[in-house]
């Protein structure tokens, strides 16, 4: 078994059943078992087009006896059956799932880059990331989920709503 740590995110439709729909979705996955979620957190956007809503933002930890690839491609799958349609770069989405970190593994390949490339500029994830592994060392850059957290400057953006989900 594998721990990993997966992004949630939306901003359209009902955010919160999207989510708690694919936290369900995945727990149901064969080979998968969610662990733990983090709290909830309203979030802006960051990037894309102008004037998408406010996101809905959570992070899980999984333990899994897949492999990485057939994980993001359910991961993908699930995104599809909330009705995730890509017709915009980081345009609003009904359901975002990110592979954040699969185990220590550091893996360079076309549509998978684990650890996720840009977690530790985001708030967004680094906020519910301290939920639930905090102490967990990126591989690449060596310090912990709590200290790339503490080195981003304060975001009013991303505001904690509420703990069960």
């Amino acid at each position: 078994m594998v721990t990993a740590y997966l992004a949630l995110g939306s901003n359209l439709g009902d955010r919160r059943s999207c989510l708690a729909g694919a936290r369900e979705a995945l727990d149901r996955l064969p080979g998968v078992r969610v662990v733990a979620g983090s709290a909830l957190y309203e979030t802006d956007p960051v990037g894309g087009p102008p004037g998408q809503d406010r996101y809905l933002n959570a992070v899980l930890e999984i333990d899994t006896d897949l492999a990485a690839e057939p994980l993001l491609q359910r991961c993908l799958a699930i995104e599809d059956q909330f009705g995730r349609r890509r017709t915009e770069p980081r345009g609003p989405r009904t359901l975002d799932v990110d592979l954040l970190f699969f185990g220590a593994e550091v893996i360079r390949e076309k549509g998978l880059m684990v650890p996720h490339p840009r977690l530790h500029e985001r708030a967004f994830v680094l906020a519910p990331l301290c939920d639930v592994a905090a102490g967990l060392r990126h591989p690449v850059l060596g310090e912990t989920i709590r200290e790339l957290f503490q080195r981003l400057p304060p975001d009013p953006g991303v505001a904690r709503l509420c703990e069960s989900w």
